[in-house]
């Protein structure tokens, strides 16, 4: 009997779902399917659920699914979660306020730090201090929790959030003041520093201890109201929840710390684009997603997925916004998409984004009451997207309404509207292009020694002039690309990330102390695993260590490939250290070395489906649909042919100027650019000069 396997990705304009039906006992995919139905935003599930019917999957047998959401991001950057208190220790209520002095409108005599999530009178302090080894300096007076208690019931607190000094390296009082709250009011939310993050910088580890306890009560609500709308109709599989970090999550583990998911869409997309490479063999890739609100990339270095632990949200040119020490994928987002709108401001010069027309009313073109013209109508204006296969044909694009945008929008640059679309398109571009800046050259790496993976309703539709500007070799659109990012999480194992924070000299003698706490680590983390019912042998690790030059600040992240470090090993990690240091600074030093920071990534193997092949036989002019006028900005308009993705088929080749359309997605060829298809129907266009 075959089973059903799905995935859902929240977007800010769709929702994607990706599926496909497997047989168990070859363990190999029928050819994966996708459909788009609208984001939901008063009720995400609801988006979620129009998917599953429009794909008409039924339910009961539907034995995975993987869902990213947007749920978390929104309540903090909307200000939609629960009343929240803080308890720190005694002296230390003020750490949200104090924040960091990093501003980054620096000559700003008027600046003014954002404002903390946790107003003053709900931050409470009690008598306790640990030193910054773990050891009691002064013991918790737990008897102080009540009156504390009280207050916070009489102010209607929600949920309360604990963070105690140097409670990653010693969580015991943390761990009494949630089981004291457990036991005297069990109804209120209770979130500790030390069940998201042990590691250091107190900031930064009681911040997202406040964003977690303030969002916890909303994501834990609306993952219940997917798991009961799933329920009631039939569906008896396992529930998966996308996290930032790029792997899945039980949806128990999920609502417990849901800052986990802040993220859990754009990781998805990074994690799908390493797992391709690695199917067709190509390890260097910068990710290239564009959907309706934003444009995200991400650097893929020699298969390995970049992360960090010091995200910030709503970090600007004016706000220095607020830290998240959870991992999350490394990625640089700007405002710029499919609904990005395109303005004139006072000074009279255009810009495009980052406001957006979003789902409702969208892009002009959706005949939706939309007057302000985006990228997506500029790409129709100029004949890239096919107006009588509008979104796979599910809409007949206004085109009177799109040429009268960019007619208004140019009067005040005496500009005609296909001028103005023009420009909408090359601004779009010039923002998009700073952004892969930003991820790779910025960050010391040659966009030459790299692919280009175009995903996103927009990605392949702008990703080979980019790749041109940039001198990027080589873009993959790989099949699907539109659904990516829910595709992506269809090819994830369940991942966990553990950090503690325990500085040690990185010499010889302290091999042997390096590996038991590595050791600890993967047992505590295996244990985990096998109590949520994973087989021994389905785990595996991933161990890193953070290291720094003695007397410095900030650390660079090694691989050690395994926890048992021996004396003889130190001196190569050293040497590793040094190579990385330099590949990050251009420079290294002779300097002592110091271990701050332990990592170990702990994943749990999901059954995966084995991708089917396309076809290798067939002609390529039955793959053209027409030929069309399209234009090609310097070139103009030229005769263009338009191929249809679904009929190209395994070593076909062409090249450009083309188009290649699917439902969801257009692929814009420039002239001269070759194109091949591979085996799984992705498209390899090499760019050329």
């Amino acid at each position: 009997m075959q089973t059903i396997r799905a995935a859902s990705d929240i977007g800010g304009t769709f929702t994607d779902l990706v599926y496909y039906e497997m047989d168990p006992k070859t363990g190999m995919a029928s050819d994966i399917k996708a459909v788009k139905a609208h984001t939901t935003p008063s009720e995400f599930q609801q988006g979620v659920l129009n998917s599953l019917e429009k794909a008409n999957i039924p339910l009961e047998e539907l034995t995975f699914f993987a869902h990213g959401s947007t749920v978390v991001i929104n309540a903090l950057t909307e200000r939609k979660g629960v009343k929240t208190a803080l308890i720190t220790t005694k002296g230390f209520r003020d750490v949200l306020e104090i924040a960091r002095g990093n501003r980054p409108d620096f000559f700003n005599l008027q600046y003014r730090k954002p404002d903390a999530f946790i107003p003053r009178h709900l931050r409470y302090e009690i008598t306790e201090r640990l030193s910054y080894n773990g050891d009691v300096i002064s013991p918790l007076a737990i008897s102080e929790l009540e009156p504390l208690l009280t207050n916070m019931q009489k102010e209607g607190v929600q949920a309360i959030a604990v963070c105690l000094l140097h409670s990653y390296a010693n969580p015991e009082h943390e761990q009494a003041i949630a089981d004291y709250i457990a036991t005297h009011w069990p109804e209120v939310t209770v979130v500790t520093s030390h069940q998201i993050s042990r590691e250091w910088r107190e900031y930064e580890r009681t911040n997202t201890a406040a964003l977690c306890a303030y969002v916890q009560p909303i994501a834990a609500q609306y993952l219940a109201k997917m798991e009961e709308a799933l329920d009631e109709r039939g569906f008896d599989g396992k529930f998966y929840v996308m996290q930032s970090n790029g792997g899945i999550d039980t949806v128990e583990s999920v609502k417990k710390t849901p800052i986990s998911i802040v993220e859990s869409g754009p990781a998805s997309g990074v994690l799908g684009a390493a797992a391709l490479g690695k199917l067709i063999g190509v390890n260097n890739i910068i990710a290239f997603d564009i959907g309706g609100t934003t444009a995200k990339c991400s650097l893929i270095d020699n298969g390995r997925v970049s992360l960090t632990s010091q995200y910030m949200i709503e970090k600007d040119e004016r706000s220095a916004g607020y830290p998240l020490m959870t991992p999350v994928v490394d990625i640089v987002e700007i405002g710029n998409g499919g609904g990005s709108i395109g303005w004139i401001d006072e000074f009279n010069k255009m810009h495009v984004g980052p406001q957006s027309a979003g789902a409702f009313p969208g892009p002009v073109a959706y005949g939706q009451g939309g007057t302000s013209p985006t990228t997506t109508d500029a790409n129709l204006m100029l004949g890239r997207i096919n107006p009588n296969y509008f979104i796979g044909g599910e809409i007949v694009a206004d085109m009177d309404a799109v040429e009268h945008a960019f007619d208004t929008l140019g009067t005040s640059l005496d500009l005609s509207a296909i001028d103005t679309a023009r420009g909408v398109i090359r601004l779009a571009n010039h923002n998009m292009s700073n952004a892969l800046k930003l991820i790779s050259i910025n960050r010391g790496y040659d966009p030459r020694d790299f692919t280009l993976l175009a995903f996103g309703g927009g990605g392949a539709m702008h990703a080979t002039v980019l790749a041109k500007e940039l001198s990027i070799p080589r873009v993959i659109i790989p099949a699907h690309a539109s659904v990516f990012s829910a595709w992506g999480m269809l090819m994830s194992d369940l991942r966990r990330d553990y950090i503690r924070t325990q500085p040690v000299a990185f010499v010889a003698s302290k091999a042997s102390e390096i590996s038991k706490t590595l050791e600890s680590m993967r047992k505590d983390a295996l244990s985990t695993y096998v109590k949520e019912g994973f087989e021994e042998q389905d785990v595996y690790f991933e161990p890193l260590l953070e290291m720094r030059y003695v007397g410095q600040e900030h650390t660079v992240q090694i691989d050690v490939g395994t926890s048992e470090i021996t004396g003889a090993d130190i001196a190569k990690l050293i040497q590793d250290f040094n190579k990385e240091y330099e590949k990050k600074y251009t420079y290294f030093l002779e300097n002592d070395i110091e271990l701050v920071s332990y990592k170990l990534t702990a994943y749990a193997r999901i059954e995966r489906p084995t991708l089917a092949k396309i076809s290798a036989t067939g002609d390529i002019q039955s793959a053209i649909k027409e030929t069309r006028p399209v234009d090609f900005d310097e070139s103009g308009f030229v005769d263009t042919v338009i191929y249809d993705r679904d009929k190209l088929f395994a070593n076909a080749q062409f090249s450009g100027p083309a188009i290649v359309e699917e439902s969801g997605s257009t692929t814009v060829i420039l002239p001269g650019q070759q194109v091949n298809v591979d085996d799984y129907g992705n498209l390899h266009i090499e760019i050329g000069a």
